[in-house]
């Protein structure tokens, strides 16, 4: 029995078809890392506004708006459908730092604060810390046998020039200035 050959290529095309969708369900995070690696440039991104933990503390039960926004400074989102809350959203994504997402409802009941929920906050030090990757440098010891300090004379003192009767004192600069302060016949 002879199979034609539009069935083969059929199958053919079907075969690699299926392996080509598995290929791409494969992309996890091993290989997004390798994806990162070789991107040359991605453009940093920073949306909303920063809250502090010492900001978050500072936060009490009856303030008005305008002390919560003297505190945590303006909204990102305000929403006319909710008037009675301020929406403060941060996010950060920088090529080598684990992306940074934070998030803080302040609810108001008229003008007064009555409560906030969101995440736990990163105090401003944590934050700092967090904005560029650790890297381990290994400083070699500084370390000189008195073969090799030899081969490197001390440089003359200040007083043995002087000794010898230069008049210009040491790291004096060259060439004539005119003086420091007005002479006292009150010209230059």
């Amino acid at each position: 029995m002879r199979v034609p050959m539009r069935a083969l290529l059929a199958v053919g095309l079907t075969a690699a078809l299926a392996a080509t969708l598995s290929a791409c369900s494969s992309f996890n995070r091993a290989t997004q890392g390798m994806a990162d690696a070789l991107t040359l440039y991605k453009p940093e991104v920073v949306q909303g506004n920063f809250v502090s933990k010492e900001q978050v503390s500072a936060l009490q039960q009856g303030m008005t708006r305008l002390q919560v926004r003297d505190i945590l400074g303006t909204p990102l989102l305000t929403s006319v459908f909710h008037g009675d809350r301020w929406d403060y959203v941060f996010t950060m994504r920088r090529q080598g730092v684990e992306p940074q997402n934070f998030r803080l409802t302040v609810f108001f009941d008229g003008d007064t604060m009555t409560r906030y929920e969101g995440d736990e906050m990163p105090s401003e030090t944590e934050f700092v810390d967090r904005l560029s990757p650790r890297k381990e440098f290994k400083v070699p010891p500084l370390e000189a046998t008195e073969e090799q300090l030899a081969r490197f004379p001390a440089p003359a003192s200040p007083s043995a020039s002087a000794a010898e009767g230069d008049e210009t004192p040491v790291g004096a600069p060259a060439g004539n200035y005119p003086p420091w302060r007005r002479p006292a016949d009150g010209r230059f």
